[in-house]
């Protein structure tokens, strides 16, 4: 997708195709394109928000949304996401990811391709799913990774969500690469952790990336290095 490198184009407002980099959370994400164009264009003002979260340890795309586009944020919201990634079986972690240490190591050696099939299938359609207790989701006006960070835990509802598409697309025991389409809402870290759970022998989230929201695509997206460079040649 074009962007226009403007001062008027970024006010009247722009959807951005961002991929963004490793390690870095969404919100400081939204603060650097939002410092840069304010700063570039002399802009006291404008308003930056994105149409969905990624994790720090998850890249790819995300619709960033400028100026008054950022009041159709939620229509953006509702897509349905398509991700590429890595389960690893034989271990839990509480954040479900790598952002806490393994824990509970178990067996993996009676792990047949049919019953990564099986199971696999398992997960198609609609199914009960609770986010991890390491997340942003709120509860009783607390986020609940800020429970998690000091050492409490809470009950967690599970909530419908809808696997649309999910293939197994290289088995590297105990690595398992992975493509998955799915409805809003749905957390791939719980995934990998309830996938595990099914197989009784654990897993967590090794890597994600997000390939596409809705009929947006990644390989249409820009960098973020390449959209501060741009910017920069227009100061």
């Amino acid at each position: 997708m074009d962007v226009i490198f403007s001062k008027d184009a970024f006010l009247e407002g722009q959807l951005l195709l961002v991929d963004k980099p490793l390690e870095w959370t969404s919100f400081q994400l939204v603060n650097k394109i939002r410092w840069a164009i304010r700063k570039t264009y002399g802009i006291k003002k404008i308003k930056v928000g994105h149409a969905g979260t990624l994790d720090p340890l998850a890249t790819g795309l995300m619709l960033i949304c400028t100026g008054k586009m950022t009041k159709q944020i939620n229509q953006y919201m509702g897509m349905d996401k398509s991700y590429t990634g890595t389960f690893r079986l034989g271990g839990t972690t509480p954040s479900y990811d790598l952002e806490t240490a393994v824990s509970n190591p178990r067996p993996t050696d009676y792990i047949t391709t049919a019953l990564l099939e099986e199971t696999r299938n398992t997960f198609l359609g609609k199914i009960q799913q609770k986010p991890p207790l390491h997340s942003a989701i709120k509860k009783d006006g607390k986020r609940l990774y800020t429970i998690a960070r000091a050492g409490m835990t809470t009950e967690v509802s599970s909530r419908e969500v809808t696997i649309t598409s999910f293939d197994l697309t290289n088995n590297n025991l105990p690595d398992i690469d992975f493509l998955v389409s799915c409805s809003k809402g749905t957390y791939i870290r719980s995934l990998a952790h309830d996938f595990g759970q099914t197989l009784g022998c654990g897993a967590h989230l090794v890597s994600l990336r997000r390939t596409a929201i809705g009929r947006y695509n990644l390989e249409d997206s820009l960098t973020l290095d390449v959209f501060l460079h741009n910017l920069d040649g227009k100061s």
